[in-house]
């Protein structure tokens, strides 16, 4: 493993790469590689979805994003984090969230991944809106 973890945090409005954030992670002193792809689903709670809109603040948003990573380095033998998040309107199928984690073993790499995204919907200054047929509403950042 290399002697220093590395991590990138990206705020987007264009689509994510998800093979470019696999192959950021990639090594050959990792064994395992956890990834967690986020996406738009057509419906909530029996209601049908149109489509999502997300907000951020960013400075405080990519700030945030950077600490999750650093603390799950510091928790678990982790050698590379990506977090990428999608900001803008987001169709049904389409991904707002990636975060790939590699390390040596697949145990460090499962856990610092669900790690980093429950930890990233409870913190991070991301809003997301869903927009049904009829009418919209903003989503509790606590689910």
């Amino acid at each position: 493993m290399n002697s220093t973890p590395r991590y990138e945090i990206l705020l987007q409005s264009a689509p994510i790469d998800i093979n470019a954030c696999i192959g950021q992670v990639m090594s050959p002193s990792c064994g395992g590689i956890d990834v967690f792809i986020g996406t738009v689903r057509n419906a909530t709670k029996g209601k049908t979805v149109t489509h999502l809109e997300f907000e951020a603040y960013e400075a405080m948003a990519v700030s945030e994003m950077k600490k999750i990573a650093e603390e799950a380095i510091e928790k678990w033998p982790v050698e590379t984090v990506v977090i990428r998040h999608r900001t803008g309107r987001l169709e049904i199928g389409e991904v707002p969230v990636v975060i790939a984690v590699a390390a040596a073993h697949r145990d460090a790499a499962f856990d610092a991944c669900r790690y980093i995204i429950d930890t990233l919907k409870q913190t991070v200054p991301i809003w997301k809106k869903e927009f049904f047929e009829d009418g919209a509403h903003w989503v509790s950042t606590h689910p």
